[in-house]
């Protein structure tokens, strides 16, 4: 078999990150049609497909998957060993890959990001908006941020911004049509704005007080998959709104929302930054977790402790 060398695979490992011949082409700095001359160069040379494209879709095979499962640690102790140089310069070079849910993203990353950027001006971000759960190492990310309620327990996490809590929403003019629910099972013979998962599942409005929790599955002609969405369409009269606190405060100070069973509105445990644990974190990412601690650090009223796994005590 002809010698490769890593730049060779860098367009495969790109597409199998991306699943996208436009976002893998941007990572390389190239056009989509050189980077699809380029694969099908090494599919030759390998004498081996290693995607199935549509055109909706790109997909490894059953011999990309195995090529990615060998050549991908490898790359990664790669980039590692080139990353490491960073502790010889004066200030941390390099370019982060976070992968946010967007009320996270909104709430508390981006504020985070502005400020550390300006402080680590050879520093890049790239975030990316995902509101289920992704496999951080194969889509090439370095951290996520995401509700510590549904971190992978293996995974480093790090509280980001303060904890949060749901509200209940809706205009005023609304309750000129309906009347106020005074129970949480009264929202089950109102209007209310559906939110589905990507997974297909339709959420269960949670709640809480004094000890007690109750999940509600509401009814409404309308469901969406997108918090902010929620938010406009209660702004619009369509239905009654479950979201966060933080996301409304502003639309609720200035009446345009009315909010209602604040006593039932539990706090959740905010959310995080998290990463899996690596021989070497990359200098970027240890600037940037090191920036998050020291925000956290100056809150007073914040009790909640960074979560670290019991085999990487070294990142303590």
């Amino acid at each position: 078999m002809a010698i490769f060398s890593p730049t060779d695979l860098s367009p495969f490992l790109a597409l199998a990150r991306h699943k996208s011949f436009r976002r893998a082409a941007d990572e390389l700095g190239c056009t989509p049609s050189a980077l699809s001359h380029s694969l099908k160069a090494l599919e030759e040379r390998l004498d081996v497909r290693l995607f199935n494209r549509t055109t909706r879709s790109v997909a490894l095979t059953e011999a990309g998957e195995r090529l990615l499962s060998r050549v991908a640690p490898a790359f990664r102790d790669i980039e590692d060993a080139l990353d490491d140089l960073n502790n010889f310069r004066g200030t941390p070079v390099g370019r982060l890959r976070i992968n946010a849910s967007r009320p996270s993203a909104r709430m508390v990353l981006l504020p985070l990001v502005a400020r550390f950027l300006e402080a680590h001006p050879r520093v890049g971000i790239e975030i990316v908006i995902n509101n289920e759960l992704v496999d951080m190492v194969s889509e090439g990310f370095d951290a996520g941020v995401r509700f510590g309620e549904i971190i992978a327990q293996d995974m480093i996490a790090v509280p980001i911004g303060p904890r949060q809590r749901t509200a209940i929403v809706a205009t005023p003019d609304f309750f000129e049509k309906h009347p106020k629910p005074v129970t949480p099972e009264q929202l089950k013979s109102l209007p209310c704005i559906g939110f589905r998962f990507g997974t297909g599942r339709l959420y269960a409005w949670e709640f809480e007080r004094g000890g007690v929790e109750l999940s509600v599955e509401v009814d409404g002609a309308l469901v969406l998959d997108d918090q902010d969405m929620m938010v406009d369409a209660a702004l619009a009269g369509a239905g009654i709104a479950f979201t966060f606190e933080d996301q409304v405060k502003d639309l609720v100070s200035d009446g345009r929302l009315t909010r209602m069973l604040e006593d039932w509105c539990p706090y959740y445990s905010g959310f995080y930054l998290y990463y899996p644990s690596r021989r070497q974190m990359p200098a970027a990412l240890r600037a940037f977790v090191d920036f998050v601690r020291r925000t956290e650090t100056g809150n007073p009223h914040d009790t909640r402790q960074t979560r670290i796994i019991a085999a990487d005590s070294s990142y303590s």
